[in-house]
């Protein structure tokens, strides 16, 4: 392969990912506009995604080599199912636990952000852990404290801002790719 065929195929490859960075952007505002759609699509998904893997754990149950971990694998098995099927056949109750539960994890993570600053202290740069600490902590707050009402838009708009934000990465990536496969073929050309 010629080294201007590599170019051309570097540039076509990232001009198709600028594309579905654009899409998933597109998407994200989407999700961001619709945040209890998005929350309660995402629980049913979860929900059906935790039945097979209860699914999954009833067949690994059967090729177990000793009881103990037969039963351990059943029991897994009938949590995940109970637990699946309470998400994807009651979304609406799955979106307020889950929005709970992501509202205690935020103070958690605060905590545990906080205590590494704190020990990372010298290190240039640490402070962006405390600030870390602090946005988890507000967020956190703010979802606990509107609960259950938060629950309408917590989910669905971190998930939104998290498709929303891979997108503009992948056009930001790809983007300076094919500007560095550009300033590539200009150089093979002046040479």
């Amino acid at each position: 392969m010629s080294a201007q065929s590599l170019i051309e195929e570097v540039k076509k490859r990232s001009a198709w990912s600028i594309s579905m960075g654009v899409l998933s952007a597109a998407l994200g505002v989407f999700l961001i506009i619709y945040p209890l759609v998005t929350a309660k699509i995402t629980i049913v998904l979860l929900g059906w995604v935790l039945i097979l893997v209860g699914v999954a754990q009833f067949v690994f149950a059967l090729h177990s080599q000793k009881v103990g971990n037969f039963f351990l694998k059943v029991l897994w098995g009938v949590l995940f199912g109970i637990v699946g099927f309470f998400l994807a056949f009651a979304p609406a109750a799955g979106v307020e636990a889950l929005t709970a539960l992501l509202g205690t994890m935020l103070l958690v993570q605060a905590g545990l952000a906080t205590v590494m600053a704190f020990q990372v202290k010298p290190i240039e740069g640490w402070g962006w852990f405390l600030f870390d600490a602090a946005a988890s902590f507000l967020i956190g707050m703010l979802i606990l404290v509107q609960w259950p009402s938060s629950s309408v838009w917590a989910i669905g708009t971190l998930v939104g801002a998290s498709v929303l934000l891979g997108g503009i990465s992948r056009i930001m990536i790809a983007a300076k790719i094919r500007s560095g496969a550009s300033s590539v073929e200009r150089a093979l050309h002046a040479a």
